[in-house]
């Protein structure tokens, strides 16, 4: 029997989430049930039905003027501003997958909790008053039955802590530097607007590279405490629509070689972390990695270092269909966890 589920907020990743449940195999564990976006329904069933970055819905799409119906599925399609006024208890939902990217503290959660929802997963990092941050690959381990409110983190966090966690026990991180290169968002105006406190990101998201501010370096702090004031971060946007990459330099105590580093990556991603990590030594550009389901994947062809304790990596990411399978990978994880 699946788990009944709903999703709030159908943005990027909201949209993301529900394609990925029925292409990649979560369906039968996972049934979205209930769809909150404060457009209206044509919308909602539009942009389902097509887009720009991962082609038309494989599946049969419509609408019934309140419901989404997807191959026979029927999903309830709500218009709610607050949580308080979610009906999570009469729709029996067992999780909320929060994809809105409006908030990301307990209180605010709690109110889907309040509104009848037995748990709740943010798409972003959240609080640290959460019940867990959780990266799977990582720390899925830490998912408990008794949990309420749990975070996956970022596609850049998902993206570079396995990686981080590997490296650190081969070869003993000393610090680090990223500069995570993004492509555009949807808080970014295809030509200069208002509507930004942050003045760089007034500018046309089309025309230029735009550095933005990143907590990267503090999600790399809760995750991987042992790496704790170690660490800082850089975040640029590019004109492109889809798939970043993670520029990542290290300074390690162990003497190693590109090769060296390459060989550790080339073992994780064959063997524990397979599905997740990848590595890939062919010559790729950005769009080859559209719609790839990793959390990252290193190109060892890019692999430096220098003076022999100095490492530059490049790992690949979709930040929006690689998340999605994460966060889902963590839904269905914690879900099936039982109690003692």
């Amino acid at each position: 029997m699946a788990y009944r589920v709903a999703i709030n907020g159908y943005g990027r990743i909201g949209q993301s989430v529900l394609r990925a449940i029925y292409e990649c195999g979560y369906r039968e564990q996972l049934q979205v049930v209930a769809i909150n976006e404060l457009s209206d329904i044509e919308t909602v069933t539009y942009l389902t039905r097509y887009d720009t970055t991962h082609g038309r819905f494989p599946l049969p799409v419509s609408h019934n003027g309140t419901e989404l119906l997807i191959n026979g599925d029927r999903i309830r399609v709500l218009n709610e501003a607050s949580p308080s006024a979610m009906p999570w208890q009469t729709l029996d939902i067992d999780l909320v997958l929060e994809c809105s990217g409006s908030f990301s503290d307990r209180p605010t959660a709690q109110q889907h909790l309040d509104s009848g929802a037995r748990k709740l997963l943010f798409s972003q990092p959240a609080g640290s008053d959460v019940d867990a941050t959780v990266i799977y690959g990582f720390n899925q381990q830490l998912l408990a039955a008794e949990q309420t409110i749990v975070a996956a983190g970022s596609c850049s966090t998902n993206c570079i802590v396995p990686i981080l966690d590997l490296l650190h026990r081969e070869l003993g991180i000393i610090s680090g530097l990223t500069t995570t290169i993004h492509s555009a968002m949807n808080d970014q105006p295809v030509i200069d607007s208002y509507h930004q406190t942050d003045l760089r990101l007034t500018r046309s998201a089309m025309q230029s590279i735009i550095p933005v501010n990143t907590g990267l370096h503090r999600g790399i702090d809760r995750l991987l405490p042992e790496l704790a004031g170690r660490f800082e971060s850089l975040h640029v946007r590019v004109p492109t629509i889809n798939v970043s990459l993670l520029d990542i330099s290290l300074n390690v105590s162990e003497e190693t070689s590109a090769v060296h580093v390459n060989q550790i990556i080339r073992r994780a991603a064959e063997g524990p972390l397979k599905g997740l990590l990848g590595y890939t030594e062919e010559a790729h550009a950005s769009v080859d990695f559209n719609r790839d389901s990793r959390s990252g994947v290193v190109d060892g062809t890019q692999t430096r270092v220098s003076g022999g304790k100095m490492i530059k990596l490049m790992c690949w990411f979709d930040n929006e269909w690689g998340f999605a399978n994460r966060m889902l990978d963590v839904a269905q994880a914690w879900l099936n966890c039982r109690s003692d």
